[in-house]
C-alpha cells in the first residue's frame, strides 16, 4: 500500500504538532491544579504521534527510543514513590518545604505549579511513560497494518507511463 498524503495535510500537521505537544505538557504539569494529569497529558502528546503517522506514514526507526523513554518514565515514577518510604510509599515529602516543587500554600491554593510537592513530579513521570507507551503502540499498530511502508520512489520514465 503506497500512498502519499496531500501537501495540505502535511502542512496542517506541521503547524499542529507543536501546539498539541505543548498542550499535553501543560496538562501534565498542571494536573494537581486542574483536571488533567500525567495520563491525560501523555495521551494528548501521543495524539501528536498519531497525527505524524497519518500525515507522513512513518516515524523512522524509533522503536528502541520509545521503549527507552517508556522505561525511564516508569523508573522515575517508582523512584519518586520510594523516596518517601521512610514514612509511607508515595509520601509527599516535598509539600510545604519551599524550593522548586514544594512551595507553601496559605489558605486557598493560589494555583502555582510548585505547590504540588511530589504530585507534580509523579504526573511528569506518568506523562513521560504514557506518551511513550501510547506512541509505541500506535507505531507498532501502524507498522503491522502496512501504513508505515516507505513511499515508492518512481523514476521519471515510470511516472510518464503511469500518466499515459
Amino acid at each position: 500500500m503506497n500512498w502519499k498524503m496531500s501537501r495540505i495535510v502535511r502542512t496542517v500537521t506541521d503547524f499542529l504538532v507543536v501546539p498539541i505537544v505543548i498542550f499535553g505538557i501543560y496538562l501534565i504539569l498542571h494536573g494537581h491544579l486542574t483536571p488533567g494529569g500525567g495520563f491525560q497529558g501523555g495521551a494528548v502528546v501521543a495524539s501528536a504521534t498519531a497525527l505524524l503517522i497519518i500525515a507522513y506514514g512513518t516515524l523512522g526507526r524509533h522503536k528502541k527510543d520509545l521503549s527507552t523513554i517508556e522505561a525511564i518514565g516508569l523508573i522515575l515514577f517508582i523512584s519518586i514513590a520510594l523516596l518517601g518510604i521512610g514514612s509511607t510509599m508515595f509520601y509527599n515529602f516535598l509539600a510545604g518545604t519551599g524550593g522548586m516543587f514544594g512551595g507553601t500554600v496559605e489558605g486557598i491554593n493560589s494555583g502555582y505549579i510548585n505547590t504540588g510537592g511530589t504530585v507534580t513530579l509523579m504526573n511528569l513521570a506518568v506523562g513521560i511513560e504514557v506518551s511513550a507507551a501510547l506512541s509505541l503502540i500506535l507505531w507498532m499498530m501502524s507498522k503491522e497494518t502496512g501504513i508505515m511502508k516507505p513511499e515508492k520512489k518512481t523514476s521519471k520514465t515510470e511516472s510518464k507511463e503511469v500518466e499515459n
